[in-house]
């Protein structure tokens, strides 16, 4: 015989109106909160984000217009549902189609700057050279690209300092000062630092330094560079330097004696002597910066490490990570040592013979 279940029917009647009622009370009291933070905002836009967006109106679909009228606080039941609407088109709406091939033709164009700025004087011979990498393209689109990029024809295109340096490359050496605030019993003084650099292998001399640059120091630089027995521009025939008058008529004369031509930079045009400029940077940030340099002979001593740990234990990212002067071949051990110089400021690790 079936018992009856008019006492459980009722139990679980009863316990559904009771979590209806709890979970009506939860919402009522939510939507008041939300009226509460809305009133506090008074005056000010609530700006929703796309994530948010989505969210508030993923759930308002679900409860539908009326239901919406009754809760929603911060939108209207229009706006959440008219989003809802732009997340289904958005779905299915692709973006629009553009003519031609784009891919290819950034391809052709990353091709065409490059060729012109590194070879002054093509022109239609870009055409070929594209050709010769398998793309076919007009003299139009050729024109086109760089005037897109502000390249002018080859007729009014000047030479580039980088085409510049490498027809020179192994001939070619840079020439600069850079300037250093040494303590002395008279006062904190600039100090000017000469050194020349080579352009192929990053190779630097420094000249010496001093307070005052006049004529006799540098007609001493270029005797000690132009040297025939062991000056550093042996072998050079070019020298670039900036328009400072620090380079006095002498000196120049003394480097033309020697058969080295000065190529003098563009106004403000420090890239044009960019690696001189590059190991100013070098020294500077990885040693003089770093120190308070007491007297003359504490910046003799200074640079004197730095130059020796540029040379030897720096690694080089424009030589391929390699040391200037490496040693005659690795030395393999178990230990890693630790070559420290200027109290540890320069450091170089190696293994044990």
């Amino acid at each position: 015989m079936t018992p009856d279940l008019s006492p459980v029917r009722l139990l679980l009647v009863t316990l559904a109106g009771w979590i209806n009622r709890q979970q009506q009370e939860v919402i009522e009291y939510l939507v008041e909160e939300n009226r509460v933070l809305i009133e506090q905002l008074r005056g000010r836009r609530v700006r929703l984000t796309d994530d948010q967006r989505r969210r508030l109106a993923a759930r308002g679909h679900r409860l539908g217009r009326r239901v919406l009228r009754q809760v929603a606080t911060i939108v209207t039941p229009d706006t959440m549902l008219r989003w809802h609407q732009r997340l289904i088109a958005r779905k299915w709406t692709f973006g629009p189609k553009r003519p031609g091939r784009p891919g290819i033709m950034k391809e052709i164009s990353a091709l065409i700057v490059p060729m012109a700025t590194d070879n002054p004087g093509w022109g239609s011979r870009i055409q070929g050279a594209l050709k010769n990498l398998e793309h076919r393209v007009a003299r139009s689109t050729v024109a086109k690209v760089l005037r897109d990029h502000g390249i002018p024809p080859a007729s009014g295109r000047p030479s580039s300092w980088r085409t510049f340096l490498r027809a020179h490359w192994g001939v070619i050496a840079g020439a600069d000062f850079f300037t250093t605030e040494v303590w002395t019993p008279r006062g904190l003084m600039t100090y000017y630092t000469l050194f020349v650099l080579d352009l192929a292998s990053r190779r630097v001399q420094v000249l010496g330094s001093t307070p005052n640059p006049d004529a006799g120091f540098m007609a001493q630089a270029a005797r000690r560079l132009t040297d025939a027995a062991d000056g550093f521009l042996a072998g050079h025939q070019v020298l670039i330097c900036d328009r400072d008058g620090k380079w006095t008529e002498e000196f120049r004369g003394l480097l033309d004696e020697a058969g080295v031509r000065i190529v003098l930079t563009p106004v403000q045009a420090p890239n044009a002597n960019a690696h001189a400029e590059r190991f100013v940077r070098s020294i500077r940030e990885e040693c003089l910066d770093q120190l308070i340099l007491f007297g003359e002979r504490h910046l003799i001593r200074a640079v004197d490490e730095f130059v020796a740990h540029y040379h030897r234990e720096r690694n080089h990212q424009g030589l391929g990570n390699r040391l200037i002067a490496a040693g005659s071949g690795p030395l393999v051990g178990t230990h890693i040592r630790c070559h420290e110089r200027l109290g540890g400021l320069l450091r170089y690790y190696h293994r044990a013979a």
